[in-house]
C-alpha cells in the first residue's frame, strides 16, 4: 500500500493505461511527426508533451547567447574607435584600398602624424595664425636638395609669399628675388637672401628651427612682411606635382617677339632648357621645372630682359596653374591622380602646417578660384613713385652681384610699403599716394602736425618743409594724372575749401615745381587745423 491507500501495483497499472504520468528521468523517445502514435488526453497537471525536433533549442543555447552578449559588449566599447577610423578613411581618402593607404601614408609624412592624430584632426576646430587679423601669409620656398651633386642645393632659388585675405577670400602671390642683399644673422654678414636656408642651426623663440626659420625671421624683421606658416618644396615635388595633375598650360608673353629661349642644356634630354614661342604651351613636369629654373643667363638667350624677375613671374604663373588644375573635378575624383599628388608632396615637402591647420585652410580657401590670384614682384616701382624699388649692386669685397633697395643697403622701407599696398583694404594705402607738405603759413610746426594726420589716414608723406614764402590760402597740387582718385578725394575732405590745381605755372603753385610726388599740399595763412 502507498500513502494514497491504493496498492502500489494498481497505481503502476493505472499509469500504464495513461491516466497519470509517472515521474521518470529516462530519455524521451522521438517520433517522426507523421508516424507519431496518438496519445490519450493528458491531465493539466501532467508535463507538457515534447516539442517537435525542429523547434528545439540546441543543448548549448545558453552558452551561445552568453557569447553574443559578450560580443555586443565588446562592440559597445570599440564602436567609437571603429567609427572614427571609418570616418578618417572616408573623409581623407574617399578612394579606399591601395590609393587610400598611399594618401594616408604621405599625409603623415608631411604632417608627422599617424592614424590617431589624423582622427583627432577631423574633429578639431583650429584658428589659424593671422586668421583673426584677416590675413594669412604662407612662405613658399623651393630648393634643389633632391638634386644629388647640385652645388648650392640648399639655396632657395624660389621664394614666394602667398597672402590670403580671410574676409573677402582673395589671394595674391608676391615674389622675393633670390638675389636680394640682406643681413643674415646666422652668418653674421650680408648675403643673398637665398643663403638663409643654409643656416641649419638657427633656433630662436617664435620662429621655426633651421634654415626656413632664419629665412622667415629676415622677411619679417627686415622686409616688414609677417609670416604665419611656411612650406619648403624641392625640385622633385614641383616636377611630380605637375605630372600628377596632368601637366599645366602656360601663356608665354615675352617682351621679345620670338618668345623665350635659354640655351642652357637640360641633360635629361640634351635639349635647350627653354625654347617657346609667345602664346599657350602645355608643359609636363620636366618642362615646367626647366621653365621654373631658366633665367636666360647663357650667351644667346632671348626673352629674359628682366632676368630673374622673368623667372619668378613664370614660377608664380605655374604655381597658380597647378593649383587651378588640382581643383578641377577631373583631378579630385581620380584616385590615381590624387594619390600621385599626395605622393609628390609627401616625399618632398617640409612644412610647419599641421593637419588640423591644413583642413582649416582648405575650409577658408575652398571658394577661391586660383585663376583670380594676383601676381606681383618687387621689380616694379611703387604706386605713385618714379624710382624702381630695387637696383643692381656688386659687393666690393667678394665681387658678388646682387639686388639692393634703391634707398640703399639695409633700407627696405619701400619694400615694406609695397607689401602694405598689396595687403591693405584701405584704398588710399593701396594707391600708395605720396605727399609732400609745405608750410606756407606763419604757424611754426604746422606741416609736421599735418604729416601725423595724413600718415594716420594711410598716406605716405615723403617730406615736410617750409615754403619759401607765405601763401594766403591752402592749395593742393595734383600730379597723379588721375591715377589716385581715392587719395585726391580724401585730401579734399581733409583740407576743405582748398584750391586744387594740376598746373604748376601759376604764381601760387611755383613752390610745388620740381616735386615729382603724387600730391603737394601747401598750407596757407587761412589754414587752422583746430577749427577746420
Amino acid at each position: 500500500m502507498d500513502r494514497s491507500g491504493q496498492p502500489r501495483r494498481a497505481r503502476q497499472q493505472q499509469s500504464m493505461d495513461g491516466f497519470s504520468a509517472p515521474r521518470v528521468r529516462s530519455k524521451p523517445v522521438l517520433h517522426h511527426p507523421i508516424t507519431r502514435p496518438q496519445l490519450a488526453p493528458v491531465a493539466p497537471t501532467i508535463a507538457l508533451p515534447e516539442m517537435p525536433a525542429a523547434a528545439k533549442l540546441p543543448r548549448n543555447a545558453a552558452r551561445v547567447d552568453s557569447k553574443k552578449r559578450k560580443i555586443k559588449r565588446k562592440w559597445s566599447r570599440r564602436k567609437k574607435v571603429l567609427i572614427t577610423i571609418l570616418i578618417i578613411v572616408v573623409a581623407l581618402l574617399g578612394v579606399g584600398g591601395y590609393y587610400g593607404s598611399r594618401i594616408i601614408g604621405n599625409i603623415d609624412k608631411v604632417f608627422h602624424g599617424n592614424i590617431f592624430s589624423d582622427t583627432k584632426a577631423l574633429f578639431s576646430t583650429t584658428t589659424l595664425n593671422g586668421e583673426n587679423q584677416g590675413r594669412i601669409n604662407i612662405l613658399l620656398a623651393g630648393d634643389s636638395a633632391d638634386d644629388i651633386g647640385h652645388s648650392g642645393a640648399d639655396l632657395t632659388d624660389s621664394i614666394l609669399i602667398a597672402s590670403i585675405n580671410t574676409k573677402n577670400h582673395t589671394v595674391f602671390l608676391l615674389s622675393v628675388p633670390r638675389d636680394l642683399w640682406v643681413y643674415v644673422p646666422g652668418m653674421n654678414s650680408y648675403e643673398k637672401i637665398n643663403a638663409a636656408n643654409t643656416v641649419t642651426d638657427f633656433s630662436q623663440t617664435g620662429y621655426p628651427s633651421g634654415g626656413m626659420g632664419q629665412l622667415q625671421q629676415i622677411i619679417e624683421t627686415q622686409l616688414g612682411i609677417p609670416i604665419d606658416y611656411y612650406a619648403l618644396m624641392d625640385y622633385g615635388a614641383f616636377r611630380d606635382s605637375v605630372n600628377a595633375v596632368g601637366g599645366v598650360t602656360i601663356n608665354i608673353q615675352s617682351s621679345d617677339p620670338r618668345g623665350l629661349y635659354d640655351c642652357s642644356i637640360d641633360y635629361s634630354n640634351n635639349k635647350p632648357l627653354v625654347d617657346y614661342t609667345n602664346g599657350l604651351h602645355t608643359l609636363d613636369g620636366e618642362q615646367a621645372l626647366d621653365l621654373a629654373r631658366a633665367r636666360g643667363d647663357c650667351y644667346d638667350s632671348y626673352g629674359f630682359a628682366d632676368s630673374d624677375f622673368q623667372r619668378t613671374k613664370d614660377q608664380r604663373e605655374m604655381f597658380i596653374a597647378i593649383s587651378e588644375k588640382a581643383k578641377t573635378l577631373g583631378i579630385i575624383s581620380n584616385p590615381a591622380k590624387v594619390s600621385d599628388l599626395f605622393s609628390a608632396l609627401g616625399n618632398n615637402v617640409e612644412t610647419n602646417l599641421s593637419l588640423p591647420d591644413l583642413l582649416a585652410l582648405i575650409g577658408l580657401t575652398k571658394d577661391i578660384n586660383p585663376a583670380t590670384a594676383q601676381s606681383y614682384s618687387f621689380s616694379s616701382t611703387l604706386t605713385g613713385g618714379s624710382s624702381p624699388v630695387l637696383t643692381d649692386y656688386t659687393d666690393p669685397s667678394s665681387g658678388e652681384e646682387a639686388l639692393i633697395p634703391t634707398a640703399g643697403i639695409g633700407n627696405y622701407s619701400a619694400l615694406t610699403q609695397y607689401y602694405q599696398q598689396l595687403a591693405s583694404n584701405n584704398p588710399v594705402v593701396k594707391e600708395g599716394a605720396s605727399v609732400v607738405i609745405l608750410n606756407g603759413s606763419n604757424v611754426v610746426g604746422l606741416a609736421a602736425k599735418e604729416k601725423t594726420a595724413l600718415e594716420a589716414k594711410g598716406f605716405n608723406v615723403a617730406s615736410v618743409a617750409d615754403a619759401s614764402t607765405e601763401y594766403p590760402s591752402t592749395m593742393i597740387v595734383d600730379n597723379s594724372n588721375g591715377a589716385d582718385p581715392n587719395s585726391l578725394k580724401l585730401l579734399k575732405q581733409l583740407f576743405p575749401g582748398t584750391t586744387v590745381t594740376t598746373d604748376t605755372s601759376p604764381t601760387e603753385a611755383t613752390e610745388a615745381q620740381g616735386y615729382s610726388d603724387t600730391f603737394v599740399v601747401i598750407l596757407g595763412e587761412n589754414w587752422n587745423p583746430t577749427t577746420q
